[in-house]
């Protein structure tokens, strides 16, 4: 998510402090050493998955083996909104409320830019010792490691994930049999899915404008066309950008139709992310196009309807390594900070969130045992196996998730076009490369 992306948006902030009175012996598999057997001490974790969705039960049960691993440390939780860690970051992170420990945003814009700033620890040589580099696949490890810049694919690690996300295509099965209509496998068969709802009075697609969801569709659009090369030259400046080439401009224009034919309600600008995958949980749209941070939520919710998922129809999707874990370079409980991670990345606790709805990294394929999650997984294999994983929109440049948030609502909205929206995202990023020496 979030992204940015992203995910579910919490408002309330919970803090849970608990102390563990009788310890459990340590198999070691915690990295517990000398942390476990310490004299009082606290841990201040921060994360803002919310508790039935798969990270949120798998860490709020890697907590409790932290605990009986570590009988002196009170684990102090703070559960933040994504918005909330998003947008005070940078100014926490310098102040003495910082947390150990904490679930951030990865990407150029976000950790990249707190890595370059030195307000997080380099854990390169961690990382190494504990053997994480080994359990993540090399495209998962583009977004954990920054160079001297913050530009991501770097040398050094900044950030570990225990779980992947990506982009897709959620459908409610009983609509689409209403229409007579069968599991879109080409963008033609998409829009063709979407034209038959029309004719049938019905919106297509719960769409959320004043959030992430609008610019992310936006992005599904133009890699409906894009390459490995054109996303490695947006999102790691590899080469020069140019926003009215045939890929911006055939998404830009595609978008705006889609908004015409109504396949976008045109209300949709002031739509939460929330309100949106309510919507969709209620049964007032037959598709979704999001992320797999909402799938643990609509197994547990969804009761009155039959709904799956399918990969969006292209090479490509938004799609990468989780938000990452990442340490304050302020920290003074580094120690505990990475025998919390090290729990995370065990085979028991990635089992779990891969039974929940997560999507993890490092479970034992046996293990998943429900069905829609075995798919949810083996979909993604499918989209990181042919090299699919094209990040997120916001990624490239601090501050650029707000401007594709109201470069898209000027799309639905018809307060600019196609052209002046890409003229209004091209400036930021354009500066952002100056300023890199780009």
């Amino acid at each position: 998510m979030f992204t940015a992306g992203k995910g579910v948006r919490l408002l309330a902030v919970l803090a849970v402090a608990t102390t563990v009175l009788a310890a459990c012996s340590n198999d070691g598999d915690d990295g517990g050493g000398s942390a476990a057997n310490s004299g009082p001490r606290e841990l201040k974790l921060w994360h803002y998955e919310g508790p039935t969705s798969a990270m949120g039960v798998a860490w709020a049960e890697a907590i409790k083996e932290f605990q009986s691993s570590h009988p002196n440390v009170t684990v102090k939780f703070e559960e933040q909104s994504f918005e909330q860690i998003q947008k005070t970051a940078p100014m926490v992170l310098n102040s003495d409320d910082a947390p150990d420990l904490m679930e951030y945003n990865k990407g150029n814009a976000t950790a990249g830019l707190l890595s370059k700033q030195g307000l997080l620890t380099d854990m390169t040589e961690e990382v190494t010792k504990r053997g994480w580099d080994r359990l993540l696949s090399e495209n998962l490890q583009t977004t954990c490691k920054y160079d001297q810049r913050g530009i991501m694919g770097g040398d050094k690690w900044f950030g570990v994930p225990n779980y992947a996300e990506y982009i897709m295509v959620f459908y409610n099965k009983d609509m689409f049999a209403q229409q007579g209509l069968s599991v879109p496998t080409s963008f033609d068969q998409l829009v063709s899915a979407m034209d038959k709802f029309r004719q049938a009075g019905v919106t297509p697609l719960s769409v959320s404008g004043s959030e992430y969801a609008a610019h992310q569709i936006l992005y599904q659009l133009a890699l409906t066309k894009a390459d490995r090369g054109w996303v490695d030259r947006y999102q790691r400046y590899t080469g020069k950008v140019d926003f009215h080439d045939s890929v911006w401009t055939y998404a830009a224009n595609t978008f705006v139709e889609w908004v015409q034919k109504g396949y976008i309600d045109k209300q949709s600008t002031s739509i939460t992310a929330e309100d949106m995958g309510t919507a969709f949980i209620s049964g007032k749209f037959p598709m979704m196009i999001s992320g797999s941070w909402w799938f643990g939520r609509l197994q547990k919710e969804i009761t009155g309807f039959k709904w799956g998922s399918f990969l969006w129809p292209a090479q490509m999707s938004a799609a990468s390594g989780g938000n990452i874990w990442v340490i304050p370079q302020g920290s003074k409980n580094k120690d505990l900070a990475y025998d919390f991670i090290n729990i995370t990345m065990q085979k028991q606790n990635q089992n779990l969130l891969g039974n929940n709805g997560g999507v993890p990294v490092a479970a034992d394929p046996g293990a998943v045992t429900d069905a829609q999650s075995k798919e949810l997984i083996e979909n993604f294999n499918t989209l990181a196996g042919r090299d699919g994983l094209a990040f997120y929109p916001d990624w490239p440049a601090p501050g650029y998730y707000d401007v594709l948030v109201a470069a898209t609502q000027k799309l639905i909205n018809g307060s600019a076009s196609p052209d002046q929206v890409l003229d209004e995202i091209a400036k930021p990023y354009e500066e952002n490369l100056a300023n890199l020496g780009g």
